[in-house]
């Protein structure tokens, strides 16, 4: 069989997924089904890339690395853009078809909790909103138990003949990231005296800082839109996305600022 544009795509299938559940239907529900589709297929992207920086750093291979956070960068930067076009939807068109949400909620976006378990912001309380027995909790359970991107940062470093401190090697990876004034010193050394690796490092911050940001954007959408009403799926709406703002991933990286 010939391969075309549109069986290579599978735009038949593509095209026929988005599936208004208001009556009518609402015209702007298909644009809030549309982008968050998009979201998501962004997101299965960065974790494609995730897994081979996590390579590339654990490797030494730095200019592919460098390639690779570029990219997820750009991702980012897109990501925060298409929130521009989620903002056209006003809050009376959003409420038009709102409650045919029912418990559906951003909350429930496995793919997303996966790129925070993959950067290492791994909280636990994430797996109780995934269905008991379900593919995304087995997911995510698979990705708690492995070394985050941050492992591998630091052991991009230690084979930089860095002394990275064997205990923090060696650390649970289902815990979240904690700042250690050892690592700090090695960062300053770094930052000082080391130009090739410090790019690596202000790497991780720009990939930190990208994702705060495309937080800091969702947050004034979700206030935009709803105010300060309760998130669908029972959330606590943007007070408690509000909450999630400006915690750094990486916050040994964010710390040494002071000090350089």
């Amino acid at each position: 069989m010939v391969r075309t544009y549109s069986s290579y795509l599978r735009l038949d299938e593509l095209l026929s997924l988005q599936t208004p559940a208001s009556e009518g239907p609402e015209h702007d529900e298909t644009l809030f089904i549309i982008i968050h589709q998009v979201y998501e297929l962004w997101f299965k992207q960065v974790l494609h890339e995730t897994d081979l920086l996590r390579h590339c750093l654990e490797t030494g291979e730095a200019p592919r690395a460098l390639s690779t956070f570029k990219r997820i960068l750009t991702i980012f930067k897109t990501l925060v853009a298409q929130v521009d076009v989620l903002e056209t939807m006003t809050p009376v068109s959003f409420n038009s078809f709102r409650y045919r949400l029912d418990s559906a909620s951003g909350f429930q976006s496995a793919q997303f909790r996966l790129v925070e378990y993959a950067f290492g912001h791994r909280r636990p309380e994430v797996l109780k909103w995934m269905p008991e027995g379900s593919e995304e909790l087995r997911r995510l359970e698979e990705e708690r138990r492995r070394p985050s991107l941050y492992a591998s940062f630091l052991r991009f470093l230690s084979g930089n003949k860095y002394p990275i401190p064997p205990d923090i090697l060696e650390r649970d990876s289902t815990l979240p990231v904690p700042e250690d004034e050892r690592i700090q010193k090695i960062l300053i050394q770094i930052y000082r005296k080391d130009p090739a690796n410090r790019e690596v490092c202000e790497r991780m911050v720009d990939l930190d800082e990208g994702l705060q940001e495309w937080r800091y954007r969702h947050v004034k959408m979700v206030q935009r839109t709803i105010g300060a009403k309760m998130g669908t799926g029972g959330s606590a709406g943007s007070e408690y996305l509000a909450r999630t703002l400006f915690k750094a991933l990486f916050p040994d990286l964010w710390t040494i600022r002071s000090e350089l």
